[in-house]
Formats: C-alpha cells, sequence, structure tokens
C-alpha cells in the first residue's frame, strides 16, 4: 500500500476546469464515484488505472459552453501526470521508488504491454501493431484515449510506450492498455530504498535555470 500526502491538480482555461488528485492508503469506498468526467468510458478507463495501480484516482471536470472530447481527455490526462510526477517527487525523497514499471495488461483477447518511467522527459509511444482500432469505442473516440495516455506522459515528464499485442472488441483493447498502465504504474511507484533521496535515472535531477 502507498502512503504519501495527497496531491490535487487543477487545470483552468477559457475552455474547462479540472481537478485531478491522487491519494495513497487504504482504498476509498467512493472511488468510482470520485471520477467524474463527461465521458463515461473515460471514467472506466480511469477506475481501471486505479484498481490496477492501486491508487485512489479522483477528478472532476466543468466545462466552459463547449463539450469538447479532446480537451477533456487531453487536459484531464495533464493533470493526472502533474499528480502523479508531485507523489513521485515525494516518494523519491522519503524511501526511494522503482520509478519505472513494464506490464502486460489483458482481458480476453486482447493484450497490451506498456512501460513507464519517470525520469523528466517526456514521450508517448504508441504501437498498433497487427491491431485495429475502431474509430469510436463506447462514448468516446479512440484517439482521445490516445490524447488523454499523451497528456499523462507530458504533465508527468515521463515516458510512456504502448504496444498492443492483441485484441478485436474496442472495449477490451482499450481496457487491455489501463490495466497494464495500472500495473506499471504499480511497478513504478513501489519502494526502492537503495534509491532513497535519489532520482530515478543516473541523469539525476534536471535544473533548469530561467533568468
Amino acid at each position: 500500500m502507498f502512503q504519501f500526502d495527497p496531491v490535487t491538480i487543477q487545470r483552468k482555461s477559457q475552455e474547462s476546469l479540472i481537478r485531478a488528485s491522487i491519494r495513497g492508503g487504504d482504498r476509498d469506498p467512493d472511488l468510482k464515484k470520485n471520477i467524474k468526467t463527461p465521458l463515461h468510458f473515460l471514467n472506466h478507463m480511469i477506475e481501471q488505472w486505479a484498481w490496477r495501480s492501486c491508487m485512489n484516482l479522483a477528478v472532476e471536470v466543468q466545462l466552459h459552453e463547449f463539450v469538447l472530447h479532446h480537451v477533456i481527455a487531453e487536459d484531464t490526462g495533464q493533470c493526472f501526470g502533474e499528480a502523479l510526477v508531485a507523489v513521485a517527487n515525494q516518494l523519491m525523497k522519503n524511501q526511494g521508488i522503482n520509478g519505472h514499471g513494464t506490464a502486460t495488461g489483458f482481458i480476453d483477447e486482447a493484450a497490451a504491454a506498456v512501460r513507464m518511467s519517470f525520469e523528466y522527459r517526456s514521450g508517448f509511444y504508441f504501437q498498433r501493431g497487427p491491431v485495429v482500432i475502431p474509430e469510436r469505442v463506447e462514448d468516446m473516440l479512440g484517439t482521445d484515449l490516445g490524447n488523454f495516455l499523451g497528456g499523462i506522459a507530458q504533465g508527468a515528464r515521463a515516458t510512456l510506450h504502448v504496444d498492443l499485442l492483441s485484441g478485436e472488441d474496442p472495449h477490451h483493447i482499450w481496457e487491455s492498455v489501463f490495466r497494464g498502465l495500472g500495473e506499471a504504474t504499480r511497478q513504478a511507484f513501489s519502494a526502492c530504498p537503495w534509491r532513497k533521496g535519489q532520482p530515478v535515472g543516473v541523469a539525476g535531477f534536471i535544473e533548469v535555470n530561467r533568468e
């Protein structure tokens, strides 16, 4: 079980107001109720991520005038990414963490390999392989699920690789990805006392001076 101070990130623009939070400790009995975006399938995927990562994830989205799915997906991903790196910094200092995780998520016929690394450099790499992704899945465009994942990598300044291995049902394809994301997140945040007080990569903490 992960123990850390709760982190909440708020992102406000002329299009939306998004609050995303991550809390450790015991499982929140209201976990499902606390995931509130206008996109039902995105909520379901965030719940899968939370369940496999063993972290309490919560989000609330308010839109200004227009319901833009791309904005919901990408901006929510960025908020969660910023919250993740804040949690990572806490745990690096307090206990040391692995900082990287590799997992294969699967459900029925679908499987996906997910790799995540927190090293202050962002990159999202998506390989479809032999898998054909339908344009829509439930109430979302498949591209917007990719935008959510890319937002996570950008906000967390993390490298995130997703390789689709198999799948036919679009719901199963994306659920395998988010199951893998959860397992990789749990690995990345697992304790590594050898690195206590240290960053996960040999480059060390990155310092940028702005004049």
